[in-house]
């Protein structure tokens, strides 16, 4: 009988599927997204040297009353990666969707990079 698999093995699976593919370097880091019910959590790593640069979440944007877990605030947390990039002198970087899907708010925190200056 088959083992029984849950979501979270299926973006797993597909997780490491990207990761085939994808990797960053010091001049070009690797956009590593994780998603839970009420945050959303972006870093910058470069696995060259296996070291994440910077990294940031909605968790730092929080303000009181707002939710922080919706698309308004991924796009916030996308411009707020951004921001640290190019203080650190990064203007391009690879996006690692981290197993999702490219809608919602992993798209939000896409767009939100690029509308500040990253390109991927």
């Amino acid at each position: 009988m088959p083992k029984i698999k849950t979501k979270e093995d299926g973006r797993h699976r597909r997780k490491l599927r990207l990761r085939k593919k994808v990797a960053g370097t010091a001049d070009k880091p690797r956009l590593s997204i994780y998603r839970s019910l009420n945050h959303i959590y972006v870093q910058a790593v470069d696995d060259h040297n296996g070291k994440t640069l910077f990294s940031a979440s909605s968790q730092e944007i929080e303000e009181k009353g707002k939710h922080t877990g919706n698309k308004d605030a991924a796009k916030r947390v996308g411009e707020l990666i951004a921001e640290k990039c190019k203080q650190k002198g990064i203007d391009a970087v690879v996006f690692d969707r981290g197993g999702y899907l490219y809608h919602g708010r992993v798209k939000a925190l896409a767009e939100g990079a690029r509308a500040a200056g990253l390109k991927f």
